[in-house]
């Protein structure tokens, strides 16, 4: 199991239906390009707090 570092954080903008716009820093930073697939874990604490968790899936090759 990996343990993570926070390096920063950032908001992002929730718009019609729902839809995150994430900031454009850090698409470049996670290397998040048009038509990648992100995985997206909801977590939840004792108090019932709850956070999302998103990260990159990683590229298939294509042989």
């Amino acid at each position: 199991m990996a343990i993570y570092r926070t390096l920063y954080y950032g908001d992002v903008s929730v718009g019609v239906g729902g839809r995150i716009t994430i900031p454009q820093e850090m698409r470049d930073d996670m290397g998040i390009d048009e038509g990648d697939t992100l995985t997206v874990r909801v977590e939840e604490n004792p108090n019932g707090g709850r956070q999302m968790v998103v990260w990159r899936a990683e590229q298939q090759s294509e042989e």
